[in-house]
């Protein structure tokens, strides 16, 4: 069984480091096989890289294709390796379990993609398996009022699955592609990701793609990171969430598509969101700003 690992860097230097420092110091013979993509960062991190781990592979994109694109270069790379794992810059390996995940995958036959056990800074675990997306969800997503006002609500908590300890290895909908692996027959079934999703919701539309072909998506506990969120995005954060919406209209004209009223009022909804959530960030970084703090 051989495993590969595909980091997309972004404009950050010092958190793609501490990722590689952490693959060294866990699964140091995996950095043999293991792929930096970089999307024309400008910030020197390709040359730093080489420098310290020249049998690390770098990628050096002319432009910022979006995550997918660039990640499909790393896999495209690696396309020998029975497993690849998608790992994000802003995430820390805490163990050597990415073995034990690749392994998992590999010893059954009906699954086609595992993601592992991903925490927050303060040692919590964050959300990292999902049910699918639905107009319902809406309301009751990660960042929605009604989830924030009403964390433990049976709405919020089936779509997030917090009510669940993940503590056992079970089929969920889909996992983050901040930490998720992928084995060759599910790229066989299914391709790529879908490039035309230049950041976030590849994730999903991955799973849901190779739960089509009839394979299973997983979730692995016996692997974990500690994931900055947000940390690979803060150099472009208004690009970051206009992508994301976009990506949400790309997911919902693939898998949801319904009468040309709902789909209308589903464009319009997703772009509100997308005004509400750039008005608010605005805002905070403001008042940030007039109290001397730091940017959100």
């Amino acid at each position: 069984m051989r495993l590969g690992i595909v980091v997309v860097s972004y404009k950050c230097r010092e958190l793609l480091l501490a990722c590689l420092e952490s693959i060294e110091c866990h699964l140091p013979a995996l950095l043999e096989t293991t792929v930096v993509v970089d999307n024309a960062s400008g910030d020197g991190a390709p040359e730093a890289v080489r420098r310290r781990w020249p049998v690390v592979q770098v990628i050096e994109e002319e432009r910022n294709v979006g995550f997918a694109a660039a990640a499909n270069a790393g896999m495209r790379v690696l396309e020998t390796c029975d497993v690849v794992c998608l790992l994000n810059p802003d995430a820390v390996l805490l163990d050597a379990g990415a073995l034990a995940a690749a392994a998992y995958l590999s010893g059954h036959p009906d699954a086609g993609v595992a993601g592992a056990r991903i925490l927050n800074s303060d040692g919590s675990i964050q959300p990292s398996a999902r049910s699918f997306p639905g107009h319902r969800n809406a309301f009751f997503n990660r960042h929605s009022l009604t989830t924030r006002l009403f964390p433990r609500n049976r709405f919020s908590s089936s779509y997030l699955m917090t009510a669940w300890s993940h503590d056992d290895v079970r089929p969920v909908d889909w996992v983050s592609g901040a930490f998720m692996f992928i084995h060759r027959r599910a790229r066989e079934a299914v391709g790529l990701l879908d490039a035309a999703y230049f950041f976030s919701i590849e994730d999903v539309d991955y799973c849901r793609r190779v739960r089509d072909a009839g394979l299973e998506v997983v979730y692995f506990p016996g692997a974990t990171i500690r994931h900055r969120v947000g940390g690979s995005s803060r150099k472009a954060v208004y690009r970051a969430m206009a992508a994301h919406h976009r990506g949400m209209w790309h997911y919902y004209r693939k898998h949801l598509r319904g009468t040309f009223l709902l789909d209308a009022a589903t464009f319009v909804a997703i772009w509100a969101r997308f005004g509400l959530h750039a008005t608010s960030y605005a805002l905070r970084t403001l008042k940030n700003r007039c109290l001397g703090r730091p940017n959100p």
